[in-house]
């Protein structure tokens, strides 16, 4: 058993990154960060959007090799891969370079060489999707365990996010594609028709991701989304939606990825969410996970506040 400190979305804020792991009593060690005591747990997401995307890697990196630490992907990191990997079956790579990935990915672009981001790729190849530690889980956008398992399953089959394994997790009818996109992007559910909302980089959506660990029963479209403002209807959610609330009774779960504000938070005893949008103005945010803990506590939350 240890203790741990969970640490949101990085995106590439570097310097949040080392004022959160100082202020946690982490000290440096080579590129990395360690503690006497505590390990350092990260959600994924170190790149795009912030100002120090190169050193990011790096910290992350060095304390995970090191043995300070563990790191699951995120979807940005995922994305990365099929940004960089070309698709034997047409011309281009595995995500398409259309303008909106393109800008999604450009400060990364801007920032690493090829040679750097040839060796990121390589690290982020990597990273297991989740992972269960003492008595908690950390996934990056959802806990999913028949997806997580086909995904696994996959890894065990083509190797670790080769081309085999994208040429199955690309094409939409295979259950490996919506497998990445439930565990790494987060359950959606369609919008009724004649519906949609623009997100937070202004893209239409005709989807929106959901409070998959919450039970929908009794709950409106508005009520069960994450992240669409107030344009949803006020309508029930579908029963249909295939999405299984979190069990009550299961391990403490961690995440990040959906861009909260305000005061850090958790969502139930067992489910908190530690992406406090530090690429946004926000907060870079650590949940502190000690020896014995059965449960989330609000008062165990730490952050500090974005610097750019």
């Amino acid at each position: 058993m240890a203790h741990y400190d969970i640490i949101g979305d990085v995106h590439g804020h570097a310097e949040e990154l080392k004022q959160l792991l100082t202020q946690l009593g982490y000290q440096r060690s080579g590129h990395g960060f360690r503690h006497d005591e505590r390990q350092v747990v990260f959600v994924g997401d170190f790149i795009d959007r912030g100002p120090g995307i190169r050193e990011a890697i790096q910290i992350a990196r060095a304390t995970v090799e090191n043995g300070n630490g563990h790191a699951v992907m995120g979807n940005h990191e995922y994305n990365a891969i099929a940004f960089h990997t070309p698709c034997p079956a047409r011309p281009g790579f595995f995500r398409k370079r259309t303008e909106k990935n393109q800008h999604q990915h450009q400060t990364t672009l801007d920032q690493l060489s090829s040679l750097e981001m040839r060796d990121a790729i390589k690290w982020f190849k990597t990273l297991p999707v989740a992972i269960e530690l003492d008595g908690f889980r950390v996934v990056h956008a959802s806990w999913q365990p028949a997806d997580i398992a086909e995904i696994d399953t996959a890894i065990s089959k083509f190797g670790r996010f080769t081309i085999d394994f994208l040429i199955h997790a690309c094409d939409s009818e295979n259950p490996l594609h919506q497998a990445i996109e439930n565990v790494l992007k987060g359950p959606e559910i369609k919008l009724p028709d004649g519906m949609s909302f623009f997100d937070k980089d202004g893209h239409e959506r005709f989807s929106t991701r959901v409070r998959w660990y919450a039970d929908p029963a009794g709950m409106t479209i508005q009520d069960y989304s994450i992240g669409a403002g107030d344009n949803l209807p006020d309508k029930p959610v579908p029963d249909d939606n295939g999405i299984k609330a979190y069990p009550k009774a299961d391990p403490p779960v961690f995440f990040g990825h959906y861009w909260l504000d305000g005061k850090p938070d958790r969502f139930a005893k067992n489910v908190a969410c530690v992406d406090y949008s530090v690429a946004k103005h926000g907060k870079l945010c650590a949940y502190q996970w000690n020896e014995g803990d059965e449960e989330i506590d609000p008062a165990q939350f730490v952050w500090v506040d974005a610097q750019s």
